[in-house]
């Protein structure tokens, strides 16, 4: 896919999602979603999950995403369980789902029996949606209690791509919502008067807004690297740097937005919300940092990340 090619796709796909006259899956099912995931994967994702942010619209486009990288077939009514809120390894017995997971037809689980990993069938016994602090996410707890028997035997490092494009995903889809966040501070700061003047011309108020393009500059670069070099290691830091930028962000534009920013009448806190839930899926920024310090230790040395 050519930059003209891709510009019009993320016109056209930001444009979709920009219509809450129906879902954002059912507007993904018109531009032809999974054709695009099974032609041009990380341009797909890229585009998509960055216009999800974008709009903060909630889909179950992670599902497909996931489900491909197991090597199954993604399909409307299969979902898939993830880990637990902060974790990446495959769940066991609790883990969350997307909106999908509501009505679909099949859920696939990874189950490690301790000696092999296997994609299995279960039912999603114990659905409960998840409130907190983003409760139209459209995440649900799952809890289940029973497996069919069978189900394909996967190696490791199966899971460990699964993991790697999931975290892809959502790092994108944070991108979009920084970007959004950062543009309502700027639209505020030029429109917001004080003293006779806009406070966008305040030094201030223009190193807040600087140090947050920065930061979600710094992200689209590190999750363009993990693009030319997919491997985990790549993704688990673009995951992380996308928390991290996310938590920039949020605070610089926060005191750019001041008290306007604290209300539920400015649209920054649905933003502010979505990024925090995003953070914890598929590990934390902290999480991840803590443990490829450990594998550092462990190895004791320094990888080669991207070949220059």
């Amino acid at each position: 896919m050519d930059a003209a090619e891709r510009a019009l796709l993320e016109e056209a796909v930001k444009g979709a999602l920009a219509d809450e006259g129906a879902t954002a899956d059912a507007h993904l099912a018109t531009l032809g979603w999974l054709d695009m995931l099974e032609a041009e994967p990380r341009d797909a994702i890229a585009v998509v999950f960055e216009a999800l942010g974008a709009t903060n619209r909630a889909s179950t486009a992670l599902d497909d995403v996931v489900v491909t990288a197991l090597g199954q077939e993604p399909r409307a009514h299969r979902a898939v369980l993830l880990p637990p809120w902060g974790a990446w390894t495959p769940p066991d017995g609790v883990g969350i789902a997307t909106a999908r997971v509501d009505g679909a037809s099949e859920l696939l689980v990874v189950i490690n029996d301790g000696a092999t990993l296997r994609v299995a069938v279960a039912p999603s016994a114990g659905l409960r949606p998840v409130g907190g602090v983003d409760p139209e996410s459209g995440f649900h707890i799952v809890r289940i209690t029973h497996v069919d028997p069978g189900g394909e035997a996967i190696d490791a490092e199966v899971w460990e791509s699964a993991v790697a494009l999931g975290r892809r995903a959502v790092a994108h889809q944070i991108l979009g919502a920084t970007r959004t966040m950062l543009e309502l501070a700027r639209t505020y700061a030029l429109e917001r008067v004080q003293f006779g003047r806009a406070i966008a011309s305040f030094q201030a108020v223009r190193h807040r807004l600087a140090e947050a393009l920065v930061a979600v500059e710094s992200l689209e670069a590190t999750l363009n690297a993990a693009g030319d070099e997919p491997n985990a290691l790549t993704a688990a830091l673009a995951k992380a740097t996308a928390g991290r930028t996310a938590r920039t962000v949020a605070a610089h534009c926060q005191q750019v937005l001041a008290g306007i920013g604290f209300t539920t009448d400015h649209p920054f806190h649905r933003y502010l919300k979505r990024t925090m839930l995003l953070e914890g899926i598929f590990g934390s920024a902290d999480d991840i940092a803590l443990d490829l310090g450990r594998q550092l230790l462990a190895a004791r040395r320094v990888p080669t990340l991207i070949e220059l």
